[in-house]
C-alpha cells in the first residue's frame, strides 16, 4: 500500500487539473446558452452554437467531471489525513453533489436547445452561470481553510 501513498501528490495534481477543466466548461456552457438563445432556430449561428455546446459538454465537461470524481475518490481513499467526522468534508461533498446536479441540468438544457427548444430564458442562463462559480469558491474555502 506504500506505493499508493507515494502517488498521492500525482493524484492530487490530476484531481485539481480535472476540476479546473470541469469548472471552465461549467462556466462557459451557460454563456453559450445565452448566445444561442439570442439566435433564431435553424439559423447558421444557432447550428454553430449547438455544435459548440455539444463538443464542450462531451469532450471537456463530461470527461473532466468523471476524472474529478475518480481522482477525488482516490484521494479520499489513499489520504492519510481523511477525517470522515469533519463537517467541512461533508459540506464539500454536498457542494460537489450540487455541482453534479447543475452539470446534469446544463446537459438537459443543451438537449433542449439542440431540439430548437426555446423554453429557457437568457436571464435564467445568466443566473445559472453564477452557480458553479459560487460553489467552486465555497469548495476551495472549505478545503483550504477547513472552517469546521
Amino acid at each position: 500500500m506504500n506505493w499508493l501513498f507515494s502517488l498521492y501528490p500525482w493524484v492530487k495534481a490530476l484531481h485539481i487539473g480535472a476540476v479546473i477543466f470541469w469548472m471552465a466548461a461549467m462556466l462557459y456552457l451557460p454563456r453559450l446558452f445565452v448566445y444561442h438563445l439570442e439566435t433564431e432556430p435553424g439559423a447558421p449561428d444557432s447550428e454553430r452554437f449547438k455544435q459548440m455546446e455539444r463538443r464542450l459538454l462531451r469532450i471537456i465537461a463530461n470527461p473532466a467531471m468523471i476524472a474529478a470524481f475518480l481522482f477525488g475518490g482516490l484521494l479520499l481513499w489513499i489520504s492519510p489525513n481523511t477525517d470522515w467526522a469533519s463537517g467541512w468534508l461533508w459540506t464539500k461533498l454536498a457542494a460537489v453533489a450540487i455541482l453534479s446536479w447543475l452539470h446534469h441540468l446544463f446537459a438537459r438544457w443543451r438537449n433542449h436547445l439542440a431540439d430548437d427548444g426555446r423554453g429557457l430564458s437568457t436571464r435564467r442562463c445568466r443566473l445559472a452561470n453564477e452557480g458553479p462559480a459560487l460553489l467552486t469558491l465555497a469548495i476551495v474555502i472549505l478545503v483550504v481553510v477547513k472552517p469546521f
